[in-house]
């Protein structure tokens, strides 16, 4: 059965990033976090407010002192760097790593070591691949929550996430509808002496109404135009 992966933080310095990462997990649909010898020991105050909501991560984060602990379980283990280390492993992206892990049976995790100085090479030998994020070579610095969120990110997009954001697009207004409009606003001009010279009435009103049959008005998008159109109409 195809089991969401586990985000393993190793050796955290700050509940804040602590919290962020949890905030980033949420984001993207995951909700197991453990946590390897944090700095500042855990629980910690910082990490709730930083986490902004994701309490639920928090809540149920399960701490361990080594990182064989944390792993013991796992099938399939994903280091992250952006050093290889010297260490001979198969180097992926996060989109990659994601796409396995969505296929793999069993257990999967993705470690994240500590702020300053990453996973140590022999918390890297632990792992079966290494997920590295094609980065500027020349400023190859990510912090803790921003790795996190990459590969989070990839792995949500082989999910079914509805962004909170969408919402159904209505259909364009009907023809009549759209004539009104036009038909409005021409009558408006017409009576302002906008259509001037003469000769040129026919090629100006086909060109506004080439202008206002451009964006595909929706029917509730043609009555406010309108409302403009007579509350400017009053204004005369």
């Amino acid at each position: 059965m195809k089991q969401s992966p586990i985000i393993i933080l190793v050796r955290p310095q700050l509940g804040e990033n602590i919290g962020k990462c949890a905030r980033a997990m949420l984001n993207f649909g995951l909700a197991d976090m453990r946590i390897v010898n944090p700095r500042d020991g855990w629980p910690n105050p910082d990490a709730g407010p930083s986490a902004a909501g994701a309490d639920i991560v928090l809540k149920q984060a399960r701490v361990f002192d080594r990182l064989e602990e944390a792993v013991a379980d796992i099938h399939h283990i994903y280091a992250t760097t952006v050093r290889k280390r010297g260490v001979t492993k198969d180097v992926v992206t996060p989109e990659t790593a994601a796409a396995e892990i969505s296929k793999t049976r069993g257990k999967s995790a993705i470690l994240f070591g500590a702020e300053r100085s990453g996973l140590e090479s022999s918390e890297v030998d632990l792992a079966r691949k290494i997920i590295t994020v094609p980065i500027n070579p020349a400023f190859g610095s990510l912090n803790l929550a921003q790795a996190v969120i990459i590969c989070t990110y990839e792995w949500s997009k082989l999910q079914v996430l509805e962004s909170p954001t969408s919402v159904e697009i209505e259909p364009p207004a009907e023809q009549a509808e759209l004539d009104g409009m036009i038909a409005q606003l021409n009558e408006l001009l017409a009576s302002t002496g906008y259509f001037f010279p003469p000769e040129r009435e026919t090629s100006t009103r086909r060109t506004l109404r080439n202008l206002l049959t451009k964006p595909g008005w929706n029917r509730h998008e043609i009555k406010t135009l309108r409302g403009v159109w007579s509350a400017l109409g009053k204004l005369g």
